[in-house]
């Protein structure tokens, strides 16, 4: 009982510090070992738990998976710099001329593509604002459709692979399922890889985009364009601006997908295409060197694919590859994109391994009050079942969308009830419904970064108000993409069997 009481304040704790405002990463650190400090003077806390803490963070950095992250943030960062994904929403816009509806599904396609290849809500929702707001508006669409759709579209990078979301939630997951099943008895289960994570999101990532888009269809009437040699003109731009982020997706996905690759392998190939498509656009005159070793990085993929590998094709194909890297780092360097994707892939980075450290430390203390024998009392006290404790699971991770990040949502909810529900749940599955879940944090107030986003590029006559408004439906639609992917596992579970076994 007296473990109980000390549980609900570090909870209230926990929650008064992030409603006060300090940053998230200090209150999961801080607020845990206050609690644990001021327990173990009332004898209700046993700090050799914290002794643990250091082995844990030597966890953390020495895990490869992690490497991932970094690789790619900085994969985005560099596309965002390049203007790959302006070029695509400036050659949409003209291509699809006054139409609203086809402007509109423009934007959801140019969206997808961006989260498939960045991935980085905030800029991606501060370009489409700026860039695809005032198209559609000046298109008729109405302006709390546009501000739903902007917001939306610019969070699909959270479920749609390759996601950070999922390649956190895959080092979560597998962690709490070994867990599971060493609880259960089993010594040896199969292994939980991201490549089961990106394989379980692919069809639920493209049933919500295929949502929206018929949100869109229904919202907005057709009005045909009668095609023109400018029309015609603006559609092939359109292609030879999507070819390219399209090529890098297909290279990164399908090492990964192929088993040809690790993530970290694969975000690594994915950082180079990047650079060296963010080279292309700096320095245009070179354009036909840096496609040469972009062609050349392909060609050992496909090989690699195909199984086919002969040495001295390698070799060549790896120094062309080599030579082009090295001058477009070199022009990158030169122009100060490189320097900036690199502050920014720190920074970012920084900030999601600070969380994950901090969400180590609330982990270990609520440990060490007993917390994870509460949980698993809690959970399989409910009623259903397995059912019972998965959808009051969803429920908590919806609840604390309000007022978490996915990363704090993620390390701080897996490690509790992965250990008890993994036990009863197919991983993929869990992990693609808790992405799809985790996706509404972006859009549900007061604290969606989304919104935030949104907020600063919107022009002052869409107040605050009707941007959340705006994304009641986009939410609805979200919650019930998750229902159905709840109702129907093999959504998540059967493309994962199918390429992996």
């Amino acid at each position: 009982m007296v473990e109980n009481l000390w549980l609900i304040t570090l909870g209230v704790a926990l929650l008064g510090g992030i409603l006060s405002g300090l940053p998230v990463m200090m209150v999961l650190a801080g607020v845990p070992v206050a609690v644990a400090a001021l327990a173990a003077s009332a004898g209700a806390f046993d700090l050799v738990f914290l002794q643990a803490y250091p082995q844990r963070i030597f966890g953390v950095m020495g895990n490869g998976l992690l490497i991932a992250v970094p690789l790619f943030v900085l994969m985005g960062t560099l596309l965002e710099r390049s203007r790959l994904a302006e070029r695509m929403l400036l050659s949409a816009a003209e291509a699809m001329g006054g139409s609203g509806r086809a402007l509109a599904l423009s934007v959801l396609l140019v969206s997808t593509l961006i989260a498939a290849s960045t991935g980085i809500i905030g800029a991606t929702i501060v370009m489409l604002g700026l860039i695809s707001l005032p198209a559609l508006l000046q298109a008729n669409v109405p302006e709390r459709l546009a501000s739903g759709l902007v917001c939306a579209a610019g969070t699909l990078g959270q479920i749609i692979p390759p996601s950070i979301v999922l390649i956190l939630l895959g080092d979560q997951i597998s962690n709490a399922y070994l867990d599971a099943q060493q609880s259960a008895g089993n010594f040896a289960p199969d292994p939980v890889t991201i490549g089961d994570l990106f394989a379980g999101a692919l069809l639920p990532g493209a049933m919500l985009v295929g949502f929206y888009a018929l949100w869109v269809i229904w919202r907005l009437p057709a009005t045909p364009r009668a095609p023109t040699d400018r029309g015609t003109a603006s559609t092939m731009k359109l292609v030879a601006d999507i070819v390219p982020p399209v090529l890098l997706i297909v290279a990164v996905l399908g090492a990964i997908l192929a088993g040809v690759a690790t993530p970290t392998e694969a975000a690594a190939v994915g950082a180079a295409g990047a650079l060296l498509l963010t080279a292309g656009t700096e320095a245009p005159r070179l354009q036909w060197v840096l496609a040469a070793g972009t062609a050349a990085g392909f060609a050992i993929v496909a090989l690699k694919l195909v199984g086919i590998a002969p040495v001295p094709i390698l070799f060549a194909l790896t120094g062309l590859l080599l030579v082009a890297l090295v001058l477009a780092a070199a022009l990158t360097f030169r122009t100060g994109a490189l320097g900036e994707a690199f502050a920014q892939t720190v920074q970012v980075s920084a900030m999601i391994f600070g969380i994950i450290l901090a969400a180590s430390m609330l982990s270990l203390v609520f440990r060490g009050f007993g917390g994870d024998d509460v949980v698993h009392d809690l959970l399989t006290a409910l009623p259903g079942g397995p059912t019972g404790m998965l959808l009051a699971t969803l429920l908590v991770v919806f609840l604390l969308g309000f007022v978490l990040e996915f990363v704090e949502i993620v390390f701080i909810t897996v490690p509790i009830v992965g250990p008890v529900l993994l036990q009863h749940v197919d991983p993929v599955w869990f992990a693609v419904l808790l992405a799809l879940n985790l996706q509404t944090s972006f859009l549900t107030p007061p604290f969606g970064f989304a919104l935030f986003y949104f907020r600063s590029v919107a022009p002052p006559e869409i107040t605050t108000a009707q941007i959340y408004r705006a994304i009641v439906p986009f939410v609805l639609i979200q919650l019930a993409a998750l229902a159905l992917v709840l109702a129907l596992p093999p959504l998540a579970t059967w493309l994962p069997s199918v390429l992996f076994g």
